[in-house]
Parts: structure tokens; C-alpha cells; sequence
């Protein structure tokens, strides 16, 4: 029987314009900043992995891989070996992976199984098990529009990610179906990454993002790309960096879906609003917003599309973007404005959105000398949410310092104390 060969990691090449030499060289540069000693691989190992006679390096190699690629192992194509009996003496540490701040050692284990299955289970991979998976990637969309920026959102994201991968090892597929596998690994990687954003965990967004990204070229989908670009352009924003959010930004504006979809196009320029806003360019957010609300009009309402975008976006979200941005500039009015008309126009399954957009409503009252019922605003976001959303708890802890700056010694000011007090202290 002929040795298959590791098409996905050739393509890789090709595209990122690496010979084999030019792999083993990096890869072996690498090896040593992990270990201190320079690796010996040449162009043969890798024409080794290309032809599939070597289909799982040791595991330096594959850590090394990782760090020049941005991909595991299994993203690249190689499939582990079949797994040693229980009896047997367990993998060593260091096959794990050796770059993640968080990882979870049992949903390693398990995604090792699922990509080394006996070969007698090896079966055709249909469209039913991309069905499957877009299932559970609706189910990370509720769970995160519901709750947000919590770690286990980020991780189950994570581990379906590589559950999607290990698929693509476990039996024969069109190209077509192993595209859509890409497209659901980048999607579920782009939630883990969106999860570790909302709760402010923001160098494990960064490593989600950069995975995200290799497997959404991977996938050619133009939909995920954008998304995992705009998610960019907001991370940086929440990072403090205006530049980088912008040219973030810009990628995912640049693609040709905004042509095609007005919707895309307003959600973009929404999302660059908000950076503008944060960088203190007051007629350039002006005018993001305007193109924003002239492009989600245009939007065909009855038009197919990812699930990930009809789950949120809409007129309320583009309010939301707007007070974010208003809030920024300091102005307070407009951006108050915004944020009631989200808050009306909200859907009732998005909880983390309203918990956010109350909470800056509430901000916008407070800096326009309404102490009271900017008070009365933010004891109306859930327990819940004030204390274990790192985005909104971080609002609501500004939100008390901004009161005893505008309204110090206020009945405003003692009731939101006591609020608080009691609050923090029923969920510690």
C-alpha cells in the first residue's frame, strides 16, 4: 500500500514560499531557541514529511513547526502514531503543547484519540459531520452571546477546533468537504479567540487569532476571514492600539465580500467607527458611522448568511459600536442616544450585549451630571454580569470612580457603594 502524502503541509508551502531547505532551516533555528541546540534537520526530512514517510516528527520537531507556522501538527497534516495501551507508560510532557499560557490536559488527550483512530474506523467524511459541527458552532455562538468572555467558552471553542483537524484525519473527504473542515476549524478558533477578547485574556487572543488565521486561508472562506480580521481590529482596539486596529480592520474591509454584502460592509465600518472613536478622530468616527448606517440600509434582509453575523449584527449592534465610539470622544449625549436605541432594539438572547451597553449608558448619564440615574442604570445590569464579566466588572469599577469624581459625597454616590458592596460581596 502506497504511503499517502501530506498535501496539506506541501500547500502550506507553496503558499508561504518555502523551499525544503528553507523549512529545515527555520525549523532548525527554532529547535534551538527551544533548547538551546541548533536542529539537524536538511531538506531530505523535509521532502520526508512531504511524501507522508514521516507522517509525526518527534516532538521538539513538532513545536518547533508550531513556531514557524503558527499551526499544530495535525493542521499541517501529520497524523499521530496509533495510541499505546493503557498499561504502556504515558506520552512524555513535552508532547504537548509547548506554547500555550492555558491548556487543558484531558481535551489534549482526547483530541490525540479522535485523530488517531484505529484504522478500521477510517470512513468516508461527509457533509452530514460538517453539519455536525456547524451544530456545535451555533451552540458556541448562543453559549457566547449569553454568557461571553468566559474561559470555558474560550476552551470547548478550542477543543472543537482540533476536533475539526483530527477529522480531517480520520478518512477520506472531497476537497470540497475538507475545505468546509478548514472553514470550521478557523470558525471555532475565531470564537476561542473572540472568548479570550470579552474576557480581556489578551495574549491567548493573540495565539487564537494567528491559528485562526492559517486555517481560514486554508479554507479560502472569504465570510471567516473577514471575521477573524474584524475580531483583529478589535482586539487591538481593546489593547490600546489604535494603528494596529486600524490596519486590522482594513484587511477585513478590503475583502470583496463588503462588495458583495452591504452587511459585512456596515459591520466593518461600524467596528472602524469605534476604533476611530478610541484614537480621538472625531470627524473620521462621524463619517464610519454615517457609511455604516447607509450600508446596513442597503442590506438585502431575506440574503443567506454565516450564522456567526446573523446571531448579532443588526441595528442595535450598530448602535452599540456607535455609543462605544461616542463614549470615547466624550460625547456624552450622542452616544447616550445610541445606547437607549440599542437597548431597545436589542434581541432578547444577546445578555452580554445588553449587560454592556447599560453599563455605558449608564457611564454616558453619569458624565452628563445625572448621578442618580446613572446610578439607577447601572444597578439594573445583572449580578451576574457585573461581577464575573471582566469587560463589564471593569466598566462598573470605572463606573464608581468616575461617580465620586463627579458626584463625591452624593445619596448617588453612597447607594452606588452600597450597591456594589453588597453585589461583589454576595458573588465572592
Amino acid at each position: 500500500m502506497d504511503t499517502p502524502r501530506n498535501l496539506v503541509l506541501a500547500a502550506w508551502m507553496d503558499e508561504h514560499g518555502y523551499s525544503a531547505n528553507a523549512l529545515a532551516d527555520a525549523v532548525n533555528t527554532a529547535i534551538g531557541d527551544l533548547t538551546g541546540k541548533v536542529g539537524g534537520l536538511d531538506g531530505s526530512s523535509v521532502r520526508d514529511w512531504k511524501a507522508g514517510r514521516v507522517r509525526w516528527p518527534k516532538s521538539v520537531t513538532r513545536a518547533a513547526l508550531k513556531k514557524v507556522t503558527g499551526l499544530p501538527a495535525i493542521a499541517l497534516g501529520f497524523v499521530p502514531r496509533r495510541r499505546t495501551p493503557p498499561s504502556a507508560t504515558a506520552p512524555p510532557q513535552e508532547d504537548l503543547d509547548m506554547h500555550r499560557r492555558t491548556v487543558l490536559a484531558g481535551v489534549s488527550a482526547a483530541i490525540a484519540a479522535a485523530a488517531a483512530p484505529p484504522a478500521a474506523a477510517m470512513s468516508r467524511i461527509g457533509t452530514s459531520d460538517v453539519e455536525r459541527l456547524q451544530r456545535r458552532f451555533a451552540e458556541i455562538i448562543a453559549s457566547d452571546h449569553r454568557h461571553g468572555g468566559r474561559l470555558t467558552i474560550e476552551h470547548k471553542a478550542a477543543a472543537l477546533a482540533d476536533e475539526a483537524l483530527a477529522l480531517q484525519n480520520s478518512g477520506s473527504a472531497s476537497q470540497r468537504v475538507r475545505g468546509q473542515l478548514y472553514g470550521c476549524a478557523a470558525s471555532f478558533r475565531s470564537s476561542a479567540m473572540w472568548a479570550a477578547i470579552d474576557g480581556r485574556r489578551f495574549d491567548e487572543a493573540i495565539a487564537h487569532m494567528r491559528e485562526a488565521q492559517a486555517l481560514a486561508e486554508m479554507a479560502a472562506d472569504p465570510a471567516i476571514k473577514f471575521r477573524i480580521w474584524s475580531h483583529a481590529g478589535t482586539l487591538y482596539r481593546h489593547m490600546d492600539c489604535p494603528a494596529a486596529a486600524l490596519a486590522a480592520n482594513d484587511v477585513a474591509r478590503g475583502l470583496n465580500i463588503n462588495r458583495r454584502d452591504p452587511l459585512f460592509a456596515s459591520l466593518g465600518l461600524a467596528r472602524q467607527a469605534a476604533i476611530h472613536g478610541a484614537a480621538g478622530d472625531r470627524a473620521a468616527t462621524h463619517r464610519a458611522i454615517a457609511q455604516a448606517q447607509a450600508a446596513i440600509d442597503r442590506a438585502d434582509t431575506d440574503a443567506y448568511r454565516p450564522v456567526w453575523l446573523t446571531a448579532f449584527y443588526d441595528q442595535a449592534e450598530l448602535d452599540s459600536l456607535a455609543l462605544s465610539a461616542y463614549l470615547a470622544l466624550g460625547e456624552w449625549e450622542t452616544a447616550e442616544a445610541h445606547g437607549h436605541r440599542c437597548l431597545t432594539a436589542l434581541r432578547p438572547h444577546m445578555h452580554r450585549s445588553k449587560a454592556i451597553a447599560t453599563a455605558r449608558v449608564a457611564r454616558a448619564q453619569l458624565e452628563q451630571r445625572e448621578a442618580s440615574t446613572a446610578v439607577r442604570t447601572a444597578m439594573a445590569v445583572p449580578a451576574d454580569a457585573a461581577t464575573r464579566h471582566p469587560r463589564v466588572a471593569r466598566m462598573l469599577r470605572k463606573f464608581g470612580i468616575t461617580m465620586h469624581t463627579v458626584a463625591p459625597g452624593s445619596a448617588a454616590a453612597r447607594i452606588w457603594d452600597e450597591y456594589a458592596h453588597d453585589t461583589w460581596k454576595a458573588t465572592a
